[in-house]
């Protein structure tokens, strides 16, 4: 729903249908969830749903991060994509908001994974190591463009750590970021060539895996944002310099095409 905010779930599930994906993956923030789930099978949809830290304080994070994922989990969508912790919490709270996902997970039967991004536990690719090294049965949502930004390089001298991230892998972010931002103008750019095919190649390298262990699915979520904030804009009037949509559906079509 992320630039769509002003159409209704039908509307957007039924645009989302016909320019030709698989399903959604929803912040559902105002919890109508039937309406949701509506929606969804109207249009022949999947859908994954979207967990959230709440307090800063640790002690008021934990039961709200628990509560939220059992709400969601009572939903059975396909997964949840949880934005775990914060990157000012220590490795052991952090470590213990994983376990509440992990409980939650046995629990219900909802598999929990866990995006790597700015903010969280997982904001970059040296800070992730300690909690892939130490609790083996984390997983992940990989969304790269966030550790470009945050290391200001497209990691070519950090290859174990970001070999050992996508072994976890299970669900993509296919958003393309640079060393100076989380996200490119324009993917279609040939200024941005370099930032797409390293991209491209970790999403192969995920997908080599999936088809290695005959996984029955793997999903990706054409995740590059709108205006303000993660589209640039154009001073003044705030213009977007480019369209969302068309950028997130030309990553669909070009991972298609890559994938055949």
């Amino acid at each position: 729903m992320w630039g769509l905010e002003s159409l209704s779930y039908a509307e957007a599930a039924k645009q989302v249908k016909a320019a030709g994906y698989n399903g959604m993956e929803i912040a559902a923030r105002d919890r109508k969830y039937s309406e949701v789930w509506k929606a969804m099978r109207d249009n022949g949809l999947e859908l994954v749903l979207m967990a959230f830290g709440g307090s800063s304080n640790f002690a008021e994070h934990k039961p709200k991060f628990k509560d939220d994922l059992l709400e969601l989990a009572a939903q059975k969508p396909l997964f949840i994509n949880a934005h775990t912790g914060k990157d000012f919490f220590t490795y052991e709270q952090n470590a213990e908001l994983i376990a509440v996902a992990t409980d939650v997970q046995k629990q219900t039967g909802v598999r929990i994974l866990h995006e790597t991004h700015r903010g969280r536990f997982s904001y970059s690719a040296p800070a992730i190591q300690h909690y892939l090294l130490n609790i083996p049965d984390l997983r992940l949502t990989g969304d790269f463009s966030h550790w470009v930004n945050v290391a200001e390089s497209y990691l070519v001298d950090q290859v174990g750590n970001v070999s050992r991230a996508l072994d976890r892998t299970d669900h993509i972010h296919c958003r393309v970021g640079q060393p100076e931002a989380p996200q490119v103008s324009d993917p279609r750019a040939p200024e941005w060539q370099q930032a797409l095919e390293t991209h491209a190649k970790w999403w192969d390298t995920i997908r080599q895996r999936h088809l290695a262990v005959n996984a029955p699915q793997l999903t990706i979520t054409c995740e590059f944002g709108p205006a303000p904030g993660y589209l640039p804009t154009l001073p003044y009037t705030s213009q977007p310099v480019v369209s969302q949509w068309d950028v997130n559906k030309f990553m669909m079509e070009y991972l298609k095409k890559r994938w055949q």
